[in-house]
């Protein structure tokens, strides 16, 4: 046998030598610590997702948001008989949306219907509960409601007798218990 010399001592002869040499050595190493880069960083925030969006308050008024108008103008006797003449109406029937004729579903958006959904969702995304007088939050209620459905936030506030524009503020109104 070959009495090891310096230079030969540390590197394992047989093949099996060789793979508990390095698997020794990967123990020895101190853990990485996973840390991003720059790049990484901003690809990792494209899918990072706010978990507050996805609770079920949420969810149901984004859901109630995209409901909350029919396909085409409106149909109700008052838009029927003036021939979707709304001159002298309190609230918009008819809505354009993308170049795109709509209609507000009243048997479901009631001031006091689209109130009771968005208390729900406020509280669940915000942790607090809505003010039920002064200025709405706009951008407070937009940051829970999916971009797409943006343009119809402000038109069914509005519409529902929820809020009044005031100067440019949307007021909250005070709603009859449904």
């Amino acid at each position: 046998m070959d009495v090891p010399t310096e230079a030969t001592k540390n590197y394992p002869c047989t093949p099996f030598d060789w793979y508990r040499a390095a698997l020794e050595k990967t123990r020895r190493q101190p853990a990485r610590k996973w840390t991003l880069n720059t790049d990484e960083k901003m690809t990792g925030d494209l899918f990072d997702v706010d978990k507050r969006l996805s609770l079920k308050p949420v969810v149901d008024f984004n859901t109630y948001l995209s409901s909350a108008f029919g396909d085409g103008p409106c149909t109700c006797i008052r838009c029927v008989a003036s021939e979707s003449n709304e001159t002298g109406y309190e609230f918009q029937h008819t809505f354009d949306f993308d170049g795109k004729k709509t209609h507000r579903r009243f048997a479901s958006t009631a001031g006091s219907d689209v109130l009771l959904m968005l208390k729900k969702a406020w509280l669940s995304y915000t942790k607090a509960e809505l003010p039920l007088s002064g200025t709405l939050a706009l951008d407070t209620v937009k940051e829970f409601v999916e971009p797409q459905l943006h343009k119809r936030v402000a038109p069914l506030f509005l519409a529902s007798g929820l809020v009044k524009d005031v100067e440019g503020e949307l007021r909250m109104q005070p709603q009859a218990a449904g």
